[in-house]
């Protein structure tokens, strides 16, 4: 079994591989476990009826899919990772500013994904909560650590068997009895809380943003845009909403879901729990694999600035590194998971739109997709060590944002002031992108000019 040699530095057209459909498979497999589930859970646990929770989940899915799969469609075009890709909105060492709070995401997530997923392996091997959260650990590591093929693989086997368990389940829940009025449009609805719920299933579909593009990299460059594009937003939303609206219907139907997810869905099966539980840990093994992989590019693309090849030593050290620090924060969270999933879910949101904002409008609108791929590994080259504008549009959008935002712990003035309705997915996407549009349409000179069919990747070879 190969282990991949790349890291954060260029896919040469030569090594590219693969069909864009498998950006379909991996994005419909990472989706579909449990943590989406307990997402889609939320807007129950706040108080909507499933008739409200199923319309703010596929309203924030169809609308945070879009920035999801804008994503996803650069890394066939540049052929580099997601978050290096930054430095060329915020200078080479500029970029180490969001990438390290994008790092800290994919940390925190990975914490949470193994407080998900215990039950699961104690079920299998009885053990105590520690030590579950340290045998998954170790099997995240050693699938991270095989690297891009080996991931993909996986996706498509679990597009399968997913598919194939989660469909079962879909029918089973429906043999539950759910509250009075539950379906019905004219109960059960509350402005604010159902803001919050799409506001938790946008930002899930954002929180893949800074890492979607590290699994299209491999790509050949003549992909089209377009297909890139589609495959990630049909499979993420796919994916997404339909473990969502199982979730809400879990927690509609089943007290004190979220306390027992695994054994909750896995006990419809009867004696065939055991299938049950072993694709509930594949899924969450799957998705904590994602993070691990790009925790690791992300730290590396902030402590080395040249386009280099990293030591399979190094490569195992970093995501060691990692893993240990996800799993204390498992064990230290392990008694209060809820608040902490929750607060995960909008933190995230609030952090990662001004920099999906900058980007996106840096890659579509500003450079149109033109980049010069080695002054990226270069302080020295046109995007220089600091971009100044794009840090300053960024900090700002952040401190503008802080009067909407809401955690358990801080309830900010404007949010108050609308009565606990949070817009804030509005305001942090808006705020950056037309700041940073306004002052860079004029700051970047003319792209270069390409051949008709001509991607960045062949300015890469210059």
């Amino acid at each position: 079994m190969n282990i991949e040699r790349r890291s954060i530095e260029f896919v040469p057209e030569e090594e590219r591989h693969g069909s864009v459909k498998s950006l379909f498979t991996i994005w419909f497999s990472a989706n579909m476990q449990i943590s989406t589930a307990i997402n889609g859970a939320l807007g129950i646990m706040l108080g909507l009826n499933l008739f409200w929770t199923f319309v703010a989940l596929i309203i924030g899915n169809l609308i945070g899919g879009i920035f999801m799969a804008s994503h996803s469609a650069q890394g066939p075009h540049i052929g580099i990772p997601q978050m290096i890709s930054s430095r060329a909105q915020f200078g080479v060492k500029g970029a180490v500013f969001p990438i390290f709070i994008v790092f800290c995401s994919y940390i925190l997530f990975t914490g949470a994904n193994a407080l998900i997923v215990k039950d699961s392996i104690q079920a299998a091997i009885p053990m105590s909560d520690n030590l579950g959260f340290i045998v998954f650990g170790v099997l995240t590591l050693i699938v991270s650590f095989l690297g891009y093929d080996f991931i993909h693989k996986i996706g498509k086997f679990l597009t399968v068997l997913s598919s194939i368990i989660f469909l079962i389940a879909t029918i089973l829940v429906f043999q539950l009895d759910f509250p009075a009025g539950s379906w019905s449009p004219n109960e059960g609805f509350h402005f604010v809380t159902f803001m919050l719920v799409i506001s938790f299933a946008a930002s899930w579909e954002l929180g893949f943003g800074p890492y979607v593009a590290d699994y299209s990299r491999y790509l050949p460059c003549s992909t089209p845009t377009s297909k890139t594009f589609l495959y990630s937003y049909a499979g993420n939303v796919l994916g997404a909403t339909w473990m969502m609206l199982l979730g809400a219907l879990l927690a509609a139907g089943i007290p004190n879901f979220t306390n027992t997810v695994s054994s909750s869905i896995a006990k419809m099966f009867g004696p065939f729990a055991g299938f049950a539980y072993l694709t509930i840990f594949l899924g969450i093994l799957l998705l904590n694999t994602l993070n691990l992989y790009s925790a690791y590019m992300s730290w590396v693309t902030m402590i080395a600035y040249k386009s280099t090849g990293i030591s399979s030593k190094f490569k195992f050290g970093i995501m060691l590194g990692c893993i240990v620090a996800a799993t204390a924060i498992a064990i230290g969270t392990q008694h209060n998971f809820n608040a902490y999933f929750a607060d995960l879910m909008v933190g995230q949101m609030y952090v990662l739109l001004p920099w999906t904002a900058i980007n996106l409008v840096d890659f579509y609108l500003i450079r149109k997709g033109q980049y010069i791929v080695p002054d990226i590994y270069d302080e020295k080259g046109i995007y220089g060590k600091y971009n100044w504008t794009s840090l300053t549009c960024y900090l700002i959008s952040v401190i503008v944002a802080i009067p909407f935002m809401g955690f358990s712990f801080y309830q900010g003035f404007v949010l108050k002031a609308l009565g606990g309705a949070d817009i804030t997915w509005a305001v942090g996407l808006l705020v950056p992108a037309v700041l940073y549009y306004l002052i860079m349409r004029n700051k970047v000179s003319t792209p270069i000019k390409l051949a008709e069919g001509e991607t960045a990747t062949a300015i890469a070879k210059e």
